[in-house]
C-alpha cells in the first residue's frame, strides 16, 4: 500500500514567494524519483501543504536523503519560519472504495 505524506511549511512574513518558487524548483526533480506517485503543492495563502503519495517506505525514505530534497533546501534557505511539520500517514478506508481513500 502507498504512504502518504502531509507536509505543513510556514512561509516567514513576506517570503512566501521565495518558498513557493523553492518548492516549484524541486518538485521535478521529485516528480522523476522512483516510487513518487504524487508530489503536489497546495496553499491557504498562508501556508504551503505538499500532499506526497509514494509506492513504498523505502521509496520516500530514498526521497528524504536524495537530491530532490536537497535542492529544496538549497533553494529554500531561510524562507520558513521553522521546520516542515511532517506527518506520514496510514490510509483509513471510508466507505466508497475510491472517493474514501487517496488511490
Amino acid at each position: 500500500m502507498s504512504v502518504v505524506v502531509i507536509a505543513t511549511l510556514i512561509p516567514k512574513p513576506g517570503r512566501f514567494q521565495d518558498a513557493l518558487e523553492a518548492i516549484a524548483g524541486a518538485a521535478p526533480l521529485a516528480h522523476q524519483e522512483a516510487g513518487c506517485e504524487l508530489y503536489a503543492l497546495h496553499t491557504d495563502q498562508s501556508k504551503l501543504i505538499m500532499v506526497e503519495r509514494w509506492s513504498t517506505s523505502a521509496d520516500l525514505a530514498a526521497h528524504a536523503a536524495g537530491e530532490a530534497m536537497a535542492e529544496l533546501n538549497r533553494l529554500m534557505g531561510d524562507a520558513l519560519t521553522l521546520a516542515p511539520e511532517v506527518t506520514v500517514t496510514v490510509n483509513v478506508p471510508l466507505g466508497d472504495p475510491v472517493k474514501g481513500t487517496i488511490q
